[in-house]
């Protein structure tokens, strides 16, 4: 896994539809209106936020993850002329010993149905192997989220397993997990 090629400058990835950049302080109104909606964290380990103010700090804790070399977030802009944001897409736990990373993903609630996540995974997935060069992705979804596991499957995950009662979500309590991945070998 190329460290330095992910954390010496923030990237910017892009497809004919989308770009994944940066969060800045000025998205924060957009960030907002993601985190403050119940719908879009039903089955994700994110409790939402109601304060805009710890949505101005959480931007903030962005920028620091990055800065630690522990996470990126990205925002999911959609390619017109105002460049909406519309979602966050992230990887996470960099396993450097086995060169494997995990992905998170979610849209507001109004831009779901439209292919986005599944364009945004693949955007990331094309970087991660192509200029990270890093062998495995994996994500981690509860059970009864039927539509995040049809975007992993669009975009060649393997359904790998059940974990049952495998991990403390906030807001969730103790949840079972169901485990996607790819292998670079397996991606064409």
């Amino acid at each position: 896994m190329n460290m330095e090629a992910v954390f010496e400058q923030f990237p910017i990835l892009k497809s004919d539809k989308l770009i994944l950049k940066k969060i800045e302080e000025h998205h924060l109104d957009e960030v907002y209106a993601i985190y403050s909606n119940d719908q879009v964290f039903e089955f994700c380990c994110i409790i939402p936020k109601y304060n805009k103010v710890t949505v101005k700090s959480m931007i903030g804790h962005f920028e620091r993850d990055f800065t630690k070399r522990t996470k990126i977030k990205w925002g999911i802009f959609t390619l017109t002329a105002s460049e909406q944001l519309v979602g966050i897409i992230e990887v996470f736990d960099l396993n450097q010993k086995v060169n494997m990373v995990t992905i998170g993903y979610f849209l507001g609630e109004s831009h779901w149905g439209k292919g986005i996540a599944s364009e945004a995974v693949k955007i990331l997935v094309e970087y991660l192997f192509r200029e990270i060069n890093v062998n495995r992705i994996q994500a981690e979804v509860m059970p009864r989220n039927e539509i995040s596991k049809k975007v992993l499957l669009r975009n060649g995950f393997r359904q790998e397993g059940l974990l049952r009662q495998a991990s403390v979500w906030s807001g969730k309590g103790i949840v079972d997990l169901e485990i996607f991945g790819l292998l670079k070998e397996d991606y064409a």
